[in-house]
């Protein structure tokens, strides 16, 4: 059994600027590491290697070559997601989380009867803190980025944070326009 999920990775762009955010020390909440940044599309929880296939093919449906151009963006600033996150808002992913739900819907835990709401983790609280009153801890930052692939990730639970591995990728390709031309 794994624990897993699909995300998409934020462009290395996106991760300069992230980590360049102000970071003050305190007790009472934990940053989240470059390693840990990624918009969750859909959470599958525990999988076996069979339900792994049956998600891996579904996903490489997703993202052959289709509709999709999708562009992520991100802010325009960190905000609180409940007492214990700060997180990153990340909007222009909805459809996306849509079809990778329609296509994943018979795989792990039921996908949640609830839209879709994009973000990237940046810290969370310790034991029950309510960071809300340390409105100091937010941030603006806008930025977005064109979204190159979706990764079947594998989670690794530890006491300093979760650890993430890539299981699979698919590369987004979109179909060319009409009216636009591909280089020979």
């Amino acid at each position: 059994m794994a624990r897993c999920f699909v995300a998409v990775w934020p462009s290395p762009q996106v991760i300069d600027a992230l980590a360049g955010l102000p970071r003050p020390a305190t007790q009472s909440l934990r940053w989240t590491s470059q390693e840990q940044w990624h918009v969750t599309l859909r959470f599958f929880g525990e999988l076996t290697p069979e339900e792994i296939a049956d998600a891996t093919t579904a996903l490489a449906a997703v993202a052959v070559p289709s509709h999709w151009e999708v562009t992520a963006q991100g802010g325009p600033s960190t905000r609180f997601l409940g007492p214990g996150l700060i997180i990153w808002p990340v909007a222009g992913l909805q459809a996306m989380a849509d079809e990778v739900g329609r296509a994943t819907a018979r795989i792990g835990q039921p996908v949640p009867d609830r839209r879709f709401y994009g973000h990237l983790t940046i810290a969370r609280g310790r034991r029950g803190a309510d960071l809300r009153p340390r409105r100091e801890l937010l941030v603006p930052l806008a930025m977005s980025w064109p979204v190159a692939s979706l990764s079947l990730v594998q989670s690794h639970l530890h006491p300093d944070g979760a650890r993430y591995s890539d299981l699979e990728s698919f590369p987004i390709v979109p179909v060319p326009s009409a009216g636009t031309h591909q280089a020979s």
